[in-house]
């Protein structure tokens, strides 16, 4: 294994992999400024456009285990590199669209590339550092994805207005990175010798222990969450109720990932007095603290404190979730505990928005901010009851 230095920010390998981390961000953030132009083009619907993000998350759904397994069997770098090169091939292709049936099906392709990104990214940060390490490497990552998800929709917005092709041009940026993971990136791999049924049989056996089975359920719970109450109602609520304009929706946003950044990267810090299963607790009693004030809040620019201490929810949960994962599975199954891990936020992603949208159907905003505490504290006894150290 790579040794790494004794200051974790210098390591040559994690610069790689948050490279690999802000090119995960990229296949949906940098493009969403260019839907109204698309939509001017193409002549469509804000319904039909949404078929950009659609074509680009369906192959995860199904492909994520399937590279998680190859990259156990066969090398984290193998599955990586070729992924790398898909995403920015198909990703940069999609300047050539000539019709929307053909802009959606190379965002299919790319998103087959997409597919193995982001859990083969966090199982390899996870074989080259343990203990504490981990769990600092895990939060500095955590803050750079939430540094992608702000930086990468005002990139996006300004090559969009050259026109709607220009930030499909971001993704070749996949080519280079793709031969540094294959020249520089130093990561141990797998024993391959375990017969494969004997693999699956250890796999599946962990995977569906009593500790694994509550972590799967966490990261569901946190999408649902965050793609139900946050991305899908919040934007609307802070329209309807407030007559927020769209840059101000934006500020607050960008707001909630500036409070995860600077969590995530103080969270190596928390964790040597507190344990990954206390902060998880805590993270999901200030979820439930968040959705319950934003409806009490009197006006816009008051919603920055529930929103903010959501954002420190997220620095603390996510982190903690991959640790806690990467310590259940050894080095020869992390790769598909990862992956399931990642097909299973894709549920909650899916999920989220229904939910959500029955509970606001029943009881209106205040459905939906109750049932996001709700979820929230029910993860809390879930943890209490399964993840308590020793």
């Amino acid at each position: 294994m790579p040794i790494a230095p004794q200051k974790l920010h210098l390591d040559r390998n994690l610069h790689i992999l948050f490279g690999v981390t802000l090119i995960v961000v990229m296949g949906v953030s940098s493009i969403a400024p260019a839907f109204p132009p698309i939509m001017e083009a193409f002549g469509l619907t804000a319904t039909k456009v949404a078929w950009l993000v659609t074509a680009f998350t369906l192959p995860g759904v199904f492909l994520t285990p399937v590279f998680g397994i190859l990259a156990d069997r066969h090398g984290r770098k193998k599955v990586l590199v070729p992924a790398l090169v898909c995403f920015g091939i198909f990703g940069a292709a999609c300047t050539l669209a000539d019709s929307f049936a053909m802009l959606v099906g190379l965002r299919f392709l790319q998103g087959v590339g997409a597919a193995s990104l982001g859990a083969l990214n966090m199982t390899i940060i996870s074989d080259l550092y343990s203990g504490n390490q981990r769990t600092q490497a895990l939060g500095y990552n955590a803050g750079m994805l939430s540094l992608g998800t702000t930086l990468f929709p005002l990139l996006g917005g300004i090559l969009a207005q050259f026109g709607w092709r220009w930030p499909f041009l971001l993704p070749l940026l996949a080519l280079p990175l793709a031969l540094a993971v294959l020249i520089r990136l130093q990561c141990p791999e797998p024993d391959r010798d375990v017969d494969f049924m004997e693999y699956m049989r250890l796999a599946l056996k962990r995977a569906s222990g009593s500790r694994a089975l509550a972590l799967f359920a966490t990261t569901a719970v946190t999408f649902i969450i965050l793609y139900g109450v946050l991305i899908s109602f919040l934007p609307v609520y802070l329209a309807e109720t407030f007559d927020a304009e769209p840059w101000a929706i934006g500020m607050i946003f960008a707001s909630t990932s500036l409070a995860t950044a600077i969590m995530s990267t103080q969270l190596g810090r928390l964790a040597r007095v507190v344990p990954p299963s206390g902060l998880l607790v805590a993270a999901f009693v200030l979820y439930a603290v968040s959705a319950v004030l934003i409806p009490l809040m009197p006006s816009l620019w008051w919603v920055l404190l529930p929103i903010m201490i959501f954002g420190v929810a997220q620095g603390l949960n996510i982190p903690c979730v991959q640790t806690l994962l990467a310590d259940l599975a050894p080095m020869e199954q992390r790769g598909a505990f990862m992956a399931l891990n990642g097909t299973v936020l894709r549920v909650g992603q899916t999920l989220g928005p229904v939910v959500m949208g029955t509970s606001y159907a029943v009881a209106g905003y205040w459905g939906v901010f109750i049932t996001g505490a709700v979820l929230a504290l029910s993860v809390c006894v879930l943890v209490l009851l399964t993840l308590r150290e020793g």
